[in-house]
């Protein structure tokens, strides 16, 4: 509808010609009733005879339409941010899900926005939401938790790519919540804390190991050396005794154990 450049005929000239006239015969009083104004984030589509007049949508600052014959529709150029209303997406691993968003857009084309669309706001949130739909369907619940930015500028380029018709530029779509349900709350963190509890008995079992691998390690170095146990007996001695115990254990060699049950068999 934007692009067509037919006349306005013959009687439209007869009446423009008249509403110039008139404006000619009433001026000065009748420039209070042709000029507009039209601020700096406003755009003005003029109508003549019902047809647009421009391309281009005029504004900002002052325009003139003649009386009778001109009408024209403001239109604001400046973002709009809109909340989606939750959705009820059942989602590609069959579970059901509810999501809700934003969606924040502008007005690039002042004409398009309105010979293409009768109501351009209502026709871009409900876009919006069946866009969410369509494009949250064929995720399963894992992709959707964890790739939301993927999914954002997916259905940021599919609502874009819609709305050019329309001169609307798509800035930015965000899934702000979703809302799983109580059910499937539980299993995930019956699931999650399975999860946590293998770890753990993982993290454990290779501590025992770690550990014992070193004590073969400390108890071959000892071997070795008997005056080293004969240390560590003593060092094991000094730490017990600067904690204030009032109990003191004496290691006591378990080589002199061995030789004092020989001679008690002997004797």
């Amino acid at each position: 509808i934007a692009d067509r450049r037919e006349g306005i005929g013959v009687c439209g000239w007869i009446l423009v010609s008249l509403s110039f006239l008139l404006v000619l015969i009433t001026f000065p009083i009748s420039i209070w009733a042709c000029t507009k104004v039209i601020r700096e984030y406003e755009r003005a589509v003029v109508f003549r005879l019902g047809r647009i007049l421009s391309k281009k949508a005029k504004g900002p600052g002052l325009i003139l339409i003649l009386p009778c014959t001109d009408t024209f529709i403001k239109v604001d150029l400046r973002t709009v941010t809109c909340n989606i209303p939750p959705q009820e997406i059942l989602t590609k691993a069959a579970v059901t899900v509810q999501v809700d968003g934003v969606v924040s857009y502008r007005i690039h084309s002042a004409v398009s926005a309105v010979a293409n669309v009768t109501d351009v706001h209502s026709a871009t949130l409900l876009l919006a939401q069946s866009t969410m739909r369509n494009v949250l369907g064929t995720q399963s619940l894992a992709q959707l938790l964890s790739s939301r930015e993927e999914i954002m500028h997916s259905m940021q380029a599919v609502l874009d790519s819609a709305t050019e018709q329309w001169g609307i530029q798509v800035a930015h779509v965000e899934i702000r919540d979703v809302r799983i349900p109580v059910t499937m709350q539980r299993a995930m963190a019956a699931e999650a804390e399975a999860a946590r509890e293998a770890r753990a008995q993982v993290l454990a079992a290779e501590g025992e190991m770690n550990a014992s691998k070193a004590l073969k390690q400390a108890s071959m170095v000892l071997a070795e050396s008997p005056a080293g146990l004969q240390l560590r007996y003593l060092q094991t001695l000094t730490t017990l005794a600067a904690e204030n115990n009032s109990t003191i254990v004496i290691p006591f060699p378990i080589n002199m154990l061995e030789s004092l049950g020989q001679k008690n068999r002997g004797g």
